[in-house]
């Protein structure tokens, strides 16, 4: 039986996040007209990028608590007009610390939309089908690096860095009302900040699943932050032709991520798996051949299909060491920009006594790391034996199982479409072991 078309509300909480990636990504296309318009330096300007991370991985979680009180539709509107309130501040900064500040602001209203939503999406759509919602939605994340970036780029060069910031701002204002229209007014989700919410970090599986997506993206980011520099000092592009690399590399995630979401759901331990150990040859061959120039091109594209992509099984694999709640989501969140602070500073740090080819390896040994973090995971899910499997499953007989594909086990959520605490059905003893 076909399933079902995707809610509309679910593309309409991507247009939220493509939003916001493009704010998050203008600084990195803009530095040498934003430090001479605010009379500073390059360095200093690219301190707003860590300014920007530090602020969603600190802020987001208490302001996800904060808006938690709030029906979604409320929390995600009120969300919008922080961002927007820190663009504007941004557009008409006079200073350095002012932009500082508006940099803050964003990255903390960021960091919660991306919670908020995500625990939205998953509302939306039966149990079964949450890792390809969460994969629609992340589809903004991949879009604002395949266009966000290279548009507000475009606007800033050509009619100046302020115009970059008011451009984001209309579209913060176009989500934010295609958003309201799109989004039906659910309740208040249950696990904004409760006790249950609370509890689901005294769970050690929790805290190695967070620890895997940090070492995932620390991987990719380790490499994806040098892509200019190797592509053009080591590879011998031209600097003209890095942007259509780069465009290329965005394209490439948002295949992949439109494949591992369809997946995701069934197999998110094994996407992982399969990602990581991916990932570490295409890292260590861009590593050694990065001054071929197609093997160079070959090797890139194959970290876009499987680094940041691995976001929709990641999000799975918290959920049920966890719950699909606003606070683990918004945490789960944190830890990703961990992951981007981790892997471009271990990267730059390497560059200066090792050259521009370390940070392809410093990826590979966080990729390698990431894989140790699966180990629990990947030996809980060995077969038992005949008479325990045969015990197990007379003891969920009650529970809805889906049918297993590859040998995995299917996990059926306690809770509706529009259940938020994403508690699952154990079964065999596996509630999220895939």
């Amino acid at each position: 039986m076909p399933q079902a078309a995707m809610p509309r509300a679910v593309p309409v909480l991507a247009f939220g996040i493509f939003a916001m990636v493009t704010s998050e990504f203008v600084v990195a296309g803009l530095m040498p007209q934003m430090a001479d318009g605010l009379h500073t330096t390059v360095p200093k300007i690219g301190y707003l990028i860590t300014a920007f991370a530090a602020a969603m991985a600190l802020g987001g979680p208490p302001a996800v608590l904060a808006a938690g009180r709030l029906r979604p539709r409320t929390a995600l509107q009120a969300l919008f007009a922080v961002f927007l309130a820190g663009n504007v501040l941004a557009a008409l900064a006079p200073s350095y610390p002012v932009m500082v500040a508006a940099r803050i602001i964003t990255g903390v209203a960021s960091q919660a939309f991306f919670g908020l939503a995500i625990t939205t999406a998953v509302r939306l759509v039966p149990a079964e089908r949450r890792g390809r919602a969460v994969g629609v939605v992340l589809n903004g994340l991949m879009i604002g690096t395949l266009l966000g970036m290279p548009l507000s780029t475009l606007v800033g060069e050509r009619f100046g860095w302020r115009a970059a910031f008011w451009t984001i701002s209309a579209l913060t204002l176009l989500a934010a009302a295609v958003t309201r229209v799109g989004l039906p007014d659910l309740d208040r989700a249950d696990g904004g900040g409760s006790d249950d919410d609370r509890s689901a970090f005294t769970r050690p599986r929790l805290w190695l699943a967070l620890s895997t997506s940090t070492l995932i993206i620390g991987a990719t980011f380790a490499a994806f932050s040098y892509f200019n520099p190797i592509l053009t000092e080591v590879a011998g592009f031209s600097t003209g032709t890095v942007p259509l690399l780069l465009i290329a590399y965005g394209a490439a995630t948002v295949v992949g991520n439109t494949i591992v979401g369809r997946l995701a759901d069934r197999h998110s331990l094994s996407v992982q798996t399969a990602g990581l150990l991916l990932n570490i040859g295409f890292l260590s061959g861009f590593a050694l051949l990065a001054d071929v120039p197609v093997a160079a091109v070959v090797f890139m594209l194959g970290i876009g299909l499987v680094g940041v992509t691995m976001n929709p099984a990641m999000v799975t694999r918290v959920q049920r060491a966890g719950n699909a709640g606003p606070l683990v989501n918004t945490v789960h969140s944190s830890f990703i920009t961990g992951g981007v602070i981790v892997g471009s500073s271990v990267g730059g740090a390497l560059i200066g006594g090792h050259g521009l080819r370390a940070p392809l390896w410093a990826g590979a040994a966080l990729a390698v790391a990431g894989l140790l973090t699966l180990l629990p995971d990947v030996l809980r899910k060995r077969p038992a034996p005949a008479e325990t499997t045969t015990s197990a499953a007379s003891t969920a007989s009650a529970a809805t199982v889906g049918p297993a594909a590859s040998g995995e086990t299917t996990t059926s959520s306690t809770s509706g479409a529009s259940g938020a605490s994403g508690a699952s059905v154990e079964v065999g003893g596996l509630a999220d072991g895939r």
